[in-house]
């Protein structure tokens, strides 16, 4: 009986241990999910959603900053910081966008590729403001955009040259889609010459205004740091007067009192202004969103601004 006691304890040892080991297979699976593949870290998600079309199954994709969060303010946090030290390649805009994630990024300087992709641009294709603040929402010419992210898809290749062939494939249809979207901003040329006056809550927009020949006023400057003054407030709505322009917008990363204000404002000096509608600016739309992409977050733009400036006209 003691021998056979000991051969059922026996057994039953073999069973739970495969039982485990099981469990522990299962459990690998889907951690291993990532295995192999390159772990990209990008601060904004208008660099890190074209990375995961581009790098497709090579790559996993991680952005720090998501729907409503404003990089001119966002300070990195301890989870951020391990996700930094995990990270095998991190990309940001650079252009003091995300002034508080700098001395993160230099203190790991020579460890990895860190690439401020913004910083790849010649300086005289990029827009400054009347102090000399260099504008870093390029991301709203599609031309600098293209050009940045070829620079981020360059380093990716230099981590991963046997992937080169991939990557470039990839990225000439990723390019496609860009070129079918700067037709589609053609619709802009709808908006009356006059009245091709974008208002919006700060100053996110001028690169876009740039490209599609619009004028661009923000309430704030080129950071959400400034400060809205009753002045600004005041020197708004004289330029809404004087261009008659219909609409104003909100933008999805930044508070709209102040734009709520210019509105109330205008329009008890008798002024017809309306609210246009919300735009994504710093911030793109949630990942699971049409606007969670950086094509559908432009696209969105275009047809906010156009079917607002135009009266809905097609």
């Amino acid at each position: 009986m003691k021998g056979l006691g000991k051969k059922i304890w026996v057994l039953a040892f073999v069973v739970v241990a495969l039982l485990l080991a099981a469990c522990n297979s299962e459990t690998g699976s889907e951690d291993d999910s990532a295995e192999g593949k390159i772990k990209v870290l990008t601060t904004i998600a208008q660099i890190g959603e074209p990375l995961s079309v581009i790098g497709g199954e090579l790559v996993e994709v991680e952005s720090l900053m998501g729907p409503s969060v404003d990089p001119h303010l966002y300070n990195p946090t301890q989870s951020d910081i391990a996700k930094v030290d995990e990270a095998e390649v991190i990309f940001y805009n650079g252009l003091n966008l995300e002034v508080n994630m700098v001395k993160v990024f230099d203190s790991i300087s020579g460890s990895k590729p860190v690439l401020a992709i913004g910083d790849t641009l010649s300086e005289d294709v990029l827009l400054k403001d009347e102090d000399g603040a260099i504008d870093p929402h390029i991301w709203f010419d599609i031309d600098l955009w293209e050009a940045a992210l070829d620079a981020a898809v360059e380093e990716l290749i230099a981590f991963s040259p046997d992937d080169a062939a991939y990557f470039e494939e990839n990225k000439a249809a990723y390019f496609a889609e860009l070129a079918e979207l700067r037709e589609e901003a053609e619709k802009l040329k709808d908006i009356p010459e006059s009245g091709r006056v974008l208002v919006t809550a700060h100053d996110a927009f001028g690169y876009f205004g740039r490209m599609h020949d619009m004028d661009v006023i923000g309430l704030q400057g080129l950071s959400t740091e400034d400060e809205i003054g009753i002045s600004d407030i005041n020197d708004t709505i004289e330029i809404i007067k004087a261009y008659q322009v219909p609409a104003i917008f909100v933008e999805s990363s930044i508070n709209s009192n102040s734009i709520e204000a210019v509105i109330e404002g205008a329009q008890s000096e008798g002024v017809d202004v309306g609210l246009g509608g919300e735009l994504f600016s710093d911030a793109m739309g949630a990942p699971d969103s049409k606007e969670g992409t950086y094509i559908g977050m432009y696209r969105h733009n275009i047809g906010t601004i156009h079917d607002a400036l135009t009266g809905g006209a097609e």
